[in-house]
């Protein structure tokens, strides 16, 4: 007997079958499990032989004795009676959430893949309903992506985008008319750790193709609804995963049952542990670079966001803090969504259901789903249920159950829907006048272009111009060399952005810099100047900057390459400057190649002439390899077609500028060994600052790194790894038991590197080490000393403010690099710009040549820092590097790899893994 499920995921079918022998004996015979194989499953063989028929008709019988009902008597919609709105009916044709997964909504998690059966299947049995799969997770999971409208609408969807995008473009002329629909998008499950953020869902899609209602009706033909289900797969499936590992049989409330402790970043991220909601701007992962390239296809008026908050809140909408709001928002969005929210509040307020706005959560860093429709052309709608971190859990407000979540999202959903037609004409006329209005600003802006170069990176250029485009950010190629602020921009290297298009406040948002607040309180980051965080040189354009032949042709980025290098007898070098010299170096030694960085400028002679090279540049010297010639030109040749690096063959050893230049075979070429890194992971640890590390090894340079959990560290032998790597985490209280080993190791080779709060416990761990008999007489000596100063009274109306004061959340800070270092080899100019949410100064050590970057002495360049913050870490260290016996120690007081866009910091790190042992220690005197 062969089974076919209804839709395209036949496979679904036969696993059902198979699974049913391990479901625990009251989930196998449940009512919905009856309807399950019996309304889902149809027999497929030609003919049903005698046999066949009675298995079936036993199975029937057996399953309807022990449900203890007729099956008959069994309606699907009865085990979400109370999901559902009960005043309309329902298509019988399309089955329920609670008739395909077998429980009702919320007494379960909903796995993936039943979540991409579900939508499939209802799209394969409605009219009202399209579903494509718009991109693919890191782990191979599907993002699905539902357009629903009415039969009619879809006859003609792609006139109706068409002209709906015609509004957002100024040239064309469009106005609104009365027979266009508004659009809404809404967003599932872009946490994974937040269960009813999925699972509402389900029953908003049941609803959309089978409630049978006028006002459904009048809603599908006056809008476009977009459903992206899920956002983030991988995330959830960490999370199922565990509650199907430590859920009970009987559901548990209290917080303290290890269903609810599972360590929710590994769920709430993606798989190398990414804040997805924060990647609606950046767009450095697979999973926003699929929802946002439909989101910009569409452009929607209204774009929900489904998330929860901490279990011991009640339920949250926007609008949010309005001392908080991005200043480009115009203030009609903020009327068109309070009008928004208003749909949602006679919902719950007639259920007699607690929710709050106004507090907590703000509108101003556009990275957020909620945040980014406001310098679009939209509104977002934030909504956040408490947290139940399972089936239930107990809190103040009394027990909360997921399903009364997944209820109040669901129910929400049908809201926002319902306002998006309400509020038809005004949001269509806002979303016209605020790309009309752009254009107008832009005018009246004294900036009219910006030009940026990244000198001869062709990759970090290509990110830049990749990321603006993505956006629907005009760029263009510079038309002619321009010096601007003592800067030279050369037509090659350059492009041009000019700033009268109709994305202009989004342009402004990624080029100014904000140092004038409203408020100091930040739900995120203050600031995200773009040309920083890639470290691009830029200059403002004004008017009479701007000439007919300076903005040049429209720029499309091209992937970064470079001419094959002849063959060479000698050797290969190649400058350390491009974004991917480091993959190129992991190439090299991968291929068990010898290789050596240079110390000291030089010029080679090679086959085209004389080459100049900085610091950092990396020799491949044909000299004592075992790999064939031909192998190692296939290896320089690969580097050139797929890392974008100009490798010169190299004819001579000797410096082309004789006896006062360096040698290829001097002392100040030192031996590059590949790094075997370990990255700390796990509690305890900042899974973002670490997921960042293995993001940029693995994902984009290509190097091996093995995670351990920091609890497991002290089992394993270090010998075989050349890096530690301690990310941001807690270590208050972290004093584990190898501490004289890890300092061993340090002293037999091995290079330690601390990251932001961790930089000081790693500090302390191997340079300030001390006799512990003789810690506990220093530190109370030291207690001695310290005065104590008088607490002044304050008014606790101002406890919020003043201690946000004290925290640095997210600024740009200006430094000067030592770019002779090996740590700043690759860097061309001295002056550097570093993201910084970590406070506390790194102290200078007694070396001299040791802290590689200082912050300049008013170091705040973009972002929120207060006076008192800015005083204490002006002049101070921001990467520190110490030989310590046959290591070294590393320490950054920032995260040079911030949310996967700081490329312009990338280098520092990668330099840290591979010239940690090409510097001295000081002499001893």
């Amino acid at each position: 007997m062969a089974l076919r499920q209804h839709g395209p995921h036949r496979q679904q079918a036969h696993q059902c079958s198979n699974d049913l022998a391990h479901l625990h004996p009251l989930s196998l015979f449940s009512r919905q499990r009856i309807t399950i194989v019996l309304k889902h499953f149809r027999i497929t063989t030609p003919q049903r032989t005698p046999m066949i028929t009675w298995r079936l008709s036993l199975l029937t019988l057996l399953l309807s004795l022990v449900a203890g009902k007729s099956l008959a008597d069994v309606d699907p919609r009865d085990a979400d009676a109370s999901m559902f709105p009960t005043d309309i009916t329902y298509d019988a044709a399309i089955p329920t959430p609670a008739s395909i997964l077998g429980h009702e909504l919320g007494a379960a998690p909903v796995r993936h893949h039943e979540l991409v059966n579900y939508i499939t299947t209802v799209a394969n049995l409605s009219d009202r309903l399209t579903v494509e799969t718009i991109g693919y997770t890191h782990e191979r999971r599907p993002i699905l992506f539902v357009v629903a409208t009415s039969p009619g609408n879809h006859s003609r969807i792609d006139e109706i985008r068409e002209q709906h995008i015609a509004l957002t473009e100024p040239s064309s002329g469009a106005t609104v008319t009365d027979d266009m629909p508004v659009v809404t998008w809404l967003n599932y499950g872009v946490h994974g750790a937040e269960a009813s953020g999925m699972d509402a869902s389900l029953p908003f899609i049941y609803y959309l193709a089978a409630a049978q209602s006028p006002e459904l009706d009048r809603i599908l033909d006056e809008s476009v609804i977009l459903v992206t289900a899920i956002f983030n797969p991988d995330g959830h499936n960490q999370r199922v995963a565990w509650l199907d590992a430590y859920s009970s049989k009987r559901s548990i409330g209290d917080p303290a049952h290890m269903e609810h402790d599972f360590v929710w970043q590994f769920a709430r991220t993606n798989h190398y542990w990414f804040d997805l909601n924060r990647q609606w701007l950046l767009v450095t992962q697979p999973e926003p670079r699929a929802w946002m390239k439909k989101w910009h296809e569409w452009r929607p008026n209204i774009t929900v966001d489904y998330h929860e908050m901490g279990g011991n809140k009640t339920y949250y909408f926007h609008p949010g803090v309005a001392t908080r709001t991005n200043p480009l928002a115009p203030d009609e969005a903020e009327r068109l969504m309070a009008e928004t929210a208003r749909t949602s509040e006679a919902f719950l307020d007639a259920e007699g259901r607690l929710y709050y706005h106004g507090e907590d959560f703000d509108n101003f860093y556009i990275g957020k789903g909620s945040t980014f429709p406001l310098v679009n052309g939209g509104v977002g709608m934030l909504y956040e249920a408490a947290a139940t971190l399972g089936r239930e859990l107990d809190t103040p407000h009394g027990l909360r159950t997921n399903r009364e979540n997944i209820r109040k999202h669901f129910r929400t959903s049908i809201a926002s829907i319902q306002a998006g037609v309400n509020l038809r004409p005004d949001y269509l006329r806002y979303q016209q006048q605020f790309y009309a209005s752009a254009l107008q600003k832009a005018a009246a802006f004294p900036t009219k272009a910006w030009v940026v170069s990244a000198g001869g990176d062709a990759a970090r250029l290509h990110f830049f111009a990749d990321l603006l485009n993505y956006h629907r950010i005009e760029t263009h190629r510079l038309g002619r060399e321009i010096s601007m602020n003592g800067a030279t921009f050369s037509p090659d290297e350059s492009i041009v952005i000019p700033t009268a298009q109709p994305q202009f406040r989004l342009i402004r948002s990624l080029f100014e810099t904000l140092r004038e607040f409203e408020d100091s309180t930040f739900y995120d980051v203050s600031t995200w100047t773009m040309p920083a965080a890639f470290g691009l040189q830029n200059a403002a354009l004004g008017r009479r900057d701007v000439r007919s032949d300076v903005v040049g042709e429209r720029f499309t980025p091209p992937a970064p390459s470079a001419a094959a290098p002849a063959s060479s007898s000698y050797g290969y070098i190649f400058e350390w400057d491009a974004y991917y010299a480091p993959r190129a170096l992991q190439r090299v030694l991968e291929s068990g190649l010898l290789a050596s960085v240079a110390t000291k400028p030089f010029t080679a002679i090679t086959d085209s002439g004389p080459v100049k090279m900085a610091r950092g540049a990396i020799f491949v010297t044909l000299d004592r390899q075992e790999r064939p010639r031909e192998d190692i030109l296939a290896v320089m040749r690969r580097i050139a077609a797929d890392d974008g690096i100009a490798v010169h063959s190299v004819v001579s050893g000797r410096s082309a500028t004789g006896t006062a230049g360096v040698d290829l075979g001097g002392p100040s070429f030192v031996p590059v060994k590949q790094p075997n890194a370990l990255l700390v992971v796990g509690r305890g640890i900042n899974l973002y600052d670490a997921g960042e590390v293995w993001h940029l090894l693995d994902y984009r340079m290509d190097m091996p790194l093995t995670l351990r959990h920091r609890d497991r560290l002290g089992d394993i032998e270090w010998s075989k790894y050349t890096h530690i790597i301690f990310p941001a985490g807690e270590y208050e209280e972290y004093a584990p038991e190898f501490a004289d080993r890890l300092r061993l190791w340090v002293a037999e080779g091995g290079t330690l590197i601390g990251m932001r709060n961790a930089a000081p416990w790693v500090r302390a761990s191997t340079l300030d080490w001390i006799d512990p008999e003789s810690e506990e007489a220093l530190q109370a000596a030291a207690e001695d000393e310290e005065e104590e100063e008088p607490v002044t009274r304050q008014p606790y109306a101002d406890k919020s403010s003043t201690e946000a004061d004290k925290v640095v959340g997210g600024a740009i800070f200006s430094a000067d690099l030592d770019n002779t270092h090996p740590l700043g080899f690759g860097y061309e100019r001295r002056a550097i710009f570093l993201h910084k949410n970590f406070k506390e100064p790194l102290e200078p050590t007694d070396n001299p040549w040791a802290a590689v970057i200082t912050y300049d002495e008013e170091p705040a360049y973009s972002g929120f820092v207060s006076q008192e913050n800015e005083e204490a870490l002006g002049g101070t260290p921001a990467l520190i590097a110490e030989r310590a016996g046959k290591g070294a120690v590393v320490l950054f007081a920032d995260n040079p790899n911030f949310r996967g866009y700081w490329y312009g910091t990338n280098k520092l790190f990668l330099n840290a893994l591979f010239f940690s042992k090409a510097f001295d220690a000081p002499a001893e005197e």
